[in-house]
């Protein structure tokens, strides 16, 4: 199972810095899973997954998925650092469940989107049926998963507006969407000018 680990953190190497190697172990294999049986059951190569684009809402942009997951990880652990700096252990955040948290909110996006000949990328009939938050929920479910972990996959994006997020999911959601804000906003920038 090291062997996993090691496998997926050439692709995201936050997951090393998760402390519980159980939790470590089965988020590796979740993306494992979802890498395997994503694209209609094509499978995705991580070259493929570092060039898909971070959101198919914000038009043209150079950004993508993978620095994406990469950077709500290292923003969560800035948040977390500045939180417990200033309030101390009276904001209490579990800092493996943040992190486990943020490597998988998207999780479910390589079963959401798919691979056509011609190499673009669109969203999937699998993704027209469910959202990335729900196949992300269902694939941490099957390989144990803490339901603490789960919420904030469930949680992290519109789907989560009318549920009592944790502090971890909260953290989560507000490093998400300083993301897909700044895509939006580059990629209306983009429309201006061409």
């Amino acid at each position: 199972m090291a062997a996993l680990v090691n496998h997926i953190a050439q692709l995201l190497p936050e997951i090393e810095t998760i402390s519980d190697a159980v939790l470590r172990r089965k988020v590796a294999a979740v993306w494992d899973e979802a890498i395997r049986t994503g694209a209609d059951g094509k499978g995705w190569t991580f070259d493929e997954l570092r060039s898909i684009p971070f959101t198919l809402l914000a038009g043209d942009i150079d950004l993508r998925y993978i620095e994406h997951l990469r950077s709500c990880a290292q923003q969560c652990f800035a948040i977390a650092d500045v939180l417990t700096s200033v309030f101390g252990e009276r904001v209490p955040i579990d800092r493996d469940t943040l992190l486990a948290g943020s490597l998988l909110a998207d999780v479910g996006k390589p079963l959401e989107f798919d691979k056509l000949p011609d190499g673009r990328i669109v969203k999937g009939a699998f993704g027209q049926m469910l959202r990335h938050p729900f196949s992300g929920v269902a694939l941490c479910y099957k390989h144990g998963i803490p339901a603490e972990v789960m919420h904030i996959v469930a949680t992290h994006s519109h789907e989560g507006d009318k549920v009592a997020r944790s502090i971890e999911s909260i953290i989560f959601h507000h490093a998400d969407f300083v993301d897909f804000d700044i895509a939006k906003r580059l990629g209306a920038d983009a429309l201006k000018r061409s």
